[in-house]
Order: C-alpha cells, then structure tokens, then sequence
C-alpha cells in the first residue's frame, strides 16, 4: 500500500530519529485520506492522525524484538 514507507526496524534501520517516523506517519495518513496537504477545515484532524500514528509506530519499534538484530 505504501511503498514509500521505509522499513524501520533493525537491523535493516538500527537508529531511527523522530523526523523518520513522523516522515512515515505522514506517508500512511496520506495514502488512507487521499491527500496529500488536507484542506484548513481538515487540518487538526489530519495532524491528529499523523501524531497518532507516529505514537503507534514508536511504541512499536519500541517493543519489537528482532532475532538476531544488535542492540547496543
């Protein structure tokens, strides 16, 4: 679906700064809404989702456990 989302997750990303997942956040958000900049009456809510999603996928790669990945 979002072949621009890059993948993340060590070892393939082993650091991963906020700017990369807000970057993926806002690639989903667009892709499932359909635009690319919402109109000013969509704003908040398409921001909501952006950070919404940005929380999702930190807590994700947060938890995640990789086999075979080096942390530290």
């Amino acid at each position: 679906m979002c072949r621009s989302i890059k993948t993340l997750r060590p070892p393939v990303m082993p650091e991963v700064t906020q700017d990369d997942i807000h970057a993926a956040a806002l690639q989903y958000v667009r892709k499932v809404s359909g635009f690319r900049a919402p109109a000013a009456h969509n704003r908040e809510v398409f921001d909501r989702a952006v950070a919404a999603v940005a929380e999702a996928t930190r807590e994700l790669l947060d938890d995640l456990v990789v086999r075979g990945a080096h942390t530290g």
